[in-house]
């Protein structure tokens, strides 16, 4: 068990480790930037998976990556296409936002109950967990856009139950069922099933913020609306400033075509 957990836990600290460095290093930060946070703290459970998924998905908002296709489509007078329908990465962003808050939550209050001698106790472990894990999450909440504390709590506090819901069910047959004595908070197991809790809550969540994006309550967060806002912006910072009309210019120069175009 001790080689599964210390496995899995470098995975996943490996995949969080590359989508740092992607983001630090190699300048690919996140246009909003929470996400810098959500992306290596989801990878910290999903691990390999999350990071194929950001590669694939979450790097295409970077900052300079939207600022080049910003460029290139107020260049050549085009809008980007903005699905209405919900796709599973809305979804996915959406679950891995409340997630992020929920997982650094969770080990807080784990690590805090340990360091105060009161982690034997799994009442304590579970509340401590709860408080800490809502409070990040709506943290997260707040900082993607909500205009307040108050919207913050009611566009997330669902879904950061519905993760909590999977993560404590998973603990809690953990702690009575599969171990006896459960593993102690400084051993890998004990994370190794932290880890499996959250990909977990990650299901329980799914279908509360599917329902909650197709709704308008959460929002999409898809890339295409925010470089159709940023596309808007450098059309009229053309009209005014030189620095800005030049380099709109230079990108309707060397763009390969013109007309609508999906990014």
């Amino acid at each position: 068990m001790e080689i599964v957990a210390w496995t899995a836990l470098g995975l996943g600290f490996a995949s969080a480790l590359v989508i740092l460095a992607d983001e630090l290093l190699l300048g690919n930060r996140q246009h909003m930037w929470v996400m810098n946070l959500v992306h290596p703290i989801t990878a910290l459970y999903l691990g390999p998976v999350w990071l194929w998924a950001y590669v694939r998905r979450g790097r295409k908002a970077g900052v300079h990556v939207m600022r080049r296709d910003a460029d290139e489509l107020a260049a050549i007078g085009a809008t980007p296409e903005v699905p209405d329908e919900v796709r599973p990465w809305h979804v996915g962003s959406a679950v891995s936002h409340c997630g992020a808050g929920c997982t650094l939550g969770d080990i807080g209050g784990e690590w805090l109950l340990f360091a105060a001698g009161a982690s034997a106790v799994f009442g304590w472990e579970l509340l401590a967990d709860f408080v800490l894990a809502w409070t990040f999450g709506i943290a997260f909440q707040y900082f993607t856009g909500a205009s307040s504390v108050r919207d913050a709590m009611k566009v997330d506090t669902l879904s950061i139950l519905a993760f909590q819901v999977g993560l404590f069910g998973w603990m809690t047959l953990t702690h009575y069922v599969l171990f006896q004595p459960p593993p102690k908070v400084d051993t890998p197991t004990h994370w190794f099933m932290m880890q499996v809790g959250m990909i977990i809550g990650f299901a329980t969540a799914w279908p509360v913020n599917r329902w909650l994006v197709e709704r308008g309550i959460k929002e999409k967060m898809d890339r295409r609306e925010h470089l159709a806002m940023l596309v808007d912006e450098l059309r009229e910072d053309a009209r005014d400033d030189p620095t800005t009309r030049e380099r709109v210019e230079r990108y309707g120069r060397t763009a390969p075509g013109s007309g609508s175009r999906s990014v």
